[in-house]
């Protein structure tokens, strides 16, 4: 029986294929747009920044096995301000 991250590596094999066939700014462009979107949007655009936070883990736990020590301190240090922007959106201060 396969484990549950190569059921995910398997599942996620389509989108992986189509975001391969981007152009390699694409992707970054559309994360920064979202992030901006989440940013700027005033009441529901922290909405925008769950779906930067659900792509940005999702690529980690893909990419986990193959990334050295210094790679993954990095990629989590650049998951968790996008998690610490989001609840800072989605709950601000009265």
């Amino acid at each position: 029986m396969p484990s549950l991250r190569e059921r995910v590596a398997d599942a996620s094999l389509p989108v992986i294929n189509a975001l391969n066939r981007l152009p390699r700014a694409v992707p970054f462009l559309l994360v920064l747009a979202l992030m901006l979107a989440g940013i700027f949007v005033p009441g529901w655009g922290w909405l925008f920044l769950v779906l930067v936070v659900a792509f940005l883990g999702w690529t980690l736990y893909l990419a986990w096995p193959a990334l050295d020590r210094t790679a993954r301190l990095g990629r989590v240090a650049v998951l968790l301000m996008a998690v610490a922007i989001t609840v800072t959106q989605a709950v601000p201060r009265s």
